[in-house]
């Protein structure tokens, strides 16, 4: 089993349908792609690429991406996609890491990365003419796999601490691939998907059953909500994914309003927690077209999910705990929520999440302590705090970020809940931080609308608090800034907050 087969055959089938579209130009047809994958395979043996070998990929989205992907597998080697968010020294730490035989980097990403990698010779710049280079080589034929055998190395968001590098083997991706054609959309070749978030991460991901299922990869050159709605015109059946920052830019955009939303796919959210009032936002924009998926890079995309009529009926009844929820468990996937001894809590009690089923890794790369930790019984044990209610599963917070205040349990994701609901408020991010008396309190990261008065800012945040929670939840102190730092998956950097309020403290001394 080789995840570059799903290629191979809608190639066979579908060889004169486009590929890869940039904006609304075709790049190329399933029979060129899969030629171009072939040739790039070839080039990759050639190169002294083995079968099991490790190739990175530090790329932003580019037409190109999908290929260089599919070119790995059809070698039968590991792609190793790494954010292009990160910086140059944390790319060039994992690519020593893994003991990449290659990397593949863009010209935009090459010169600070062969600045700090430890092996500049095993880095390939894919500039146009060695693209095309590339592509002249004599094709490869599929090099086969096991369906155990590692095909993405998933690293870790790192939102509290190093990142490990998740194993996903070709039977993960071909069970999150198949799950998603079960109980998310119908994808045929009428479909697309358009590329608005990272390729590295969920939206290379969710590219799987596209190709599978012979359907367009759109890659636009611009993610500006206007360009958008311009592409949302030119195709019918077009899904995308993004995280909840750019759900919110969509659907406030008048250009996104008036497009003809009808004739879209799947407005596909993830990568962090969703707010109901982003999603209430978001359907008054988009309609019963959003679906609020939970997954982690140890099971990408695939644990939970909130599909779009149960999501509308949710809204229309009100139904606050639903909208808070992310769902359902998936097909094919068992989902517990567990106390400290692994037992299972009862429905409205807080626990572990714990996750069983065919998409989840098979451990971390040359980790075993953390593999043993994560990996028990058969059972992924995610860090995430949660809670069943009615069959719907509510996420709290990481594990890690649980504020525990005077003694008493405080769930930052719960805060940031209720501030988001403060008119002035555009975006928030809530943490603990040590406290002689209490042992933690909480300080609150707000970004306000661009337009709200700061005067008395903090007075008015103190004030709606203590009028929609408990006293001893609200946070002690509040700081104004204008953007929160986040990850290329949209995740909030909660370690980047506390390094600040350290920095600040200490210049303060």
């Amino acid at each position: 089993m080789n995840t570059a087969h799903t290629l191979a055959e809608s190639a066979r089938v579908f060889a004169d349908q486009p590929a890869i579209v940039i904006d609304d130009q075709t790049d190329c047809d399933y029979g060129e792609l899969a030629h171009r994958v072939a040739c790039r395979a070839g080039a990759l043996h050639e190169s002294g690429v083995k079968p099991g070998g490790r190739v990175v990929l530090y790329l932003k989205n580019r037409p190109d991406y999908i290929e260089a992907l599919f070119a790995i597998w059809w070698a039968g080697a590991v792609a190793v996609p790494l954010s292009s968010m990160l910086h140059a020294r944390e790319a060039a730490s994992i690519i020593d890491d893994v003991r990449a035989q290659l990397t593949w980097v863009g010209e935009d990403l090459a010169d600070e990365l062969m600045d700090v990698c430890a092996n500049p010779g095993k880095v390939g710049i894919l500039a146009a003419e060695n693209l095309a280079h590339e592509r002249n080589f004599h094709p490869l034929p599929i090099v086969d796999r096991r369906p155990e055998d590692d095909a993405w190395i998933f690293f870790t968001s790192g939102t509290t601490g190093k990142p490990k590098g998740a194993r996903l083997t070709h039977a993960n991706l071909w069970a999150m691939t198949t799950a998603y054609c079960a109980d998310v959309e119908w994808v045929d070749e009428r479909s697309s998907l358009l590329h608005l978030a990272l390729q590295s991460h969920a939206s290379g991901l969710f590219a799987l059953p596209f190709i599978a299922k012979g359907a367009a990869q759109i890659v636009p050159s611009s993610t500006d909500p206007a360009h958008v709605a311009t592409l949302m015109r030119t195709r019918d059946n077009m899904t995308f994914f993004v995280p909840p920052i750019m759900l919110r830019r969509l659907s406030s955009a008048p250009e996104i309003k008036a497009a003809p939303v009808e004739r879209m796919g799947t407005v596909l959210v993830g990568a962090a927690p969703v707010l109901a009032e982003d999603l209430i936002a978001g359907m008054a924009t988009f309609g019963a077209r959003l679906w609020n998926g939970y997954g982690q890079g140890e099971s990408p995309c695939t644990i939970t999910a909130m599909g779009p009529r149960a999501m509308a009926t949710a809204a229309a009844e009100h139904n606050r705990v639903a909208l808070e929820s992310v769902g359902a468990p998936r097909i094919g996937t068992q989902v517990r929520v567990v106390d400290d001894d692994g037992n299972t809590v009862q429905d409205g009690e807080i626990g572990e999440v714990i996750v069983k089923g065919p998409t989840v890794m098979a451990g971390y790369l040359d980790n075993p302590e953390a593999t043993a930790e994560t990996l028990r019984d058969g059972w992924l044990f995610t860090g995430d705090l949660g809670r069943f209610d009615a069959g719907l599963l509510t996420l709290l917070d990481r594990s890690k970020d649980l504020v525990i205040s005077g003694g008493a349990n405080i769930y930052p994701r719960e805060v940031e809940q209720t501030l988001r609901q403060h008119a002035g408020v555009l975006d928030v991010a809530v943490i603990g931080i040590p406290d002689e008396e209490w042992g933690e309190r909480l300080a609150a990261f707000v970004v306000l609308h661009p337009d709200e008065d700061t005067h008395g800012f903090e007075r008015s945040l103190d004030e709606h608090c203590l009028s929609m929670m408990a006293r001893y939840k609200r946070p002690k102190e509040y700081h104004l800034i204008t953007e929160l730092p986040r990850n290329g998956a949209g995740k909030v950097l909660k370690t980047t907050l506390r390094e600040q309020l350290t920095a600040h403290a200490h210049n303060k001394e």
